[in-house]
């Protein structure tokens, strides 16, 4: 029996890739969208969910195992990015990005686990980023939300495993997606205490997403884990240099590694 498969944020970018790919592999899949009927094109379908949005997610949920009769491998996908100097960034804006971070993928968890527990069997993919695991200049709300995200899998994990559930986080790096576009950018202010340094950082972060690597990579890696039949707690997918700054982080001085970071950001 094909698995059946749910993609947050499966109409583009990251999602959209690891849906086109399990769907060739033979996989049940479902996406989500905040408004599915903008991509007719899709080669799986999509269903209406805003994961911040609790009535949302139980009509989604509900509405896929209606249809499948099931519901295999949940891939908490559905992010949005957040740059600008803490002390600008409005409090709407930091709590609008945790609720779709880490709230949103928490509730939609919730949502599925009593079907999954019915089963008794089912993985839990969450998608978060090697940004999660270290303070960054000017993303430290993005990296504290999916910081976050990457430590509450690690308490679920151990909450679900009598009921044959599995979970695990995939952090990527860099790769090329619409993220930068869809982000919410504190503004260069011109009389910011901030400017120049925060100015120079956006610039070499959206270049960064620009060069990144193909989506299709991480639809391997997680096609890899779906494959696996016990997946271990934390994936790291991208270059080289953005996987081992994390080991880096902790072999090396609190000094020494935020020197290296400030060098990175020419701060």
């Amino acid at each position: 029996m094909s698995k059946v498969v749910l993609i947050t944020g499966g109409s583009s970018g990251i999602g959209k890739s690891i849906g086109e790919f399990l769907s060739k592999k033979g996989f049940h899949v479902y996406g989500t969208s905040r408004n599915p009927k903008k991509y007719v094109d899709s080669l799986f379908p999509l269903v209406a969910l805003d994961v911040t949005d609790v009535n949302a997610i139980n009509n989604c949920i509900s509405q896929v195992i209606t249809k499948a009769g099931r519901l295999d491998v949940l891939i908490n996908n559905a992010g949005a990015g957040i740059t600008g100097p803490i002390e600008e960034i409005p409090e709407t804006e930091i709590k609008r990005n945790f609720e779709t971070n880490f709230f949103g993928p928490i509730n939609v968890i919730k949502a599925v686990l009593p079907q999954m527990r019915e089963q008794n069997s089912g993985l839990i993919i969450n998608v978060t980023s090697i940004a999660g695991y270290m303070g960054l200049p000017y993303r430290g709300i993005y990296s504290a939300s999916k910081g976050a995200l990457e430590l509450i899998t690690e308490a679920f994990r151990m909450e679900i495993k009598d009921f044959n559930i599995k979970m695990t986080n995939v952090a990527p790096g860099d790769f090329v997606t619409n993220i930068a576009a869809g982000r919410y950018h504190a503004p260069v202010l011109e009389n910011s205490a901030y400017k120049e340094p925060y100015g120079n950082t956006l610039k070499l972060m959206d270049a960064h997403v620009d060069s990144g690597k193909d989506p299709n990579i991480m639809a391997k890696v997680i096609y890899k884990i779906i494959e696996t039949k016990n997946p271990k707690g934390h994936y790291k997918v991208g270059e080289f240099m953005q996987k081992f700054s994390i080991v880096l982080k902790r072999i090396l001085p609190d000094r020494v590694y935020e020197k290296m970071l400030m060098n990175h950001y020419k701060l």
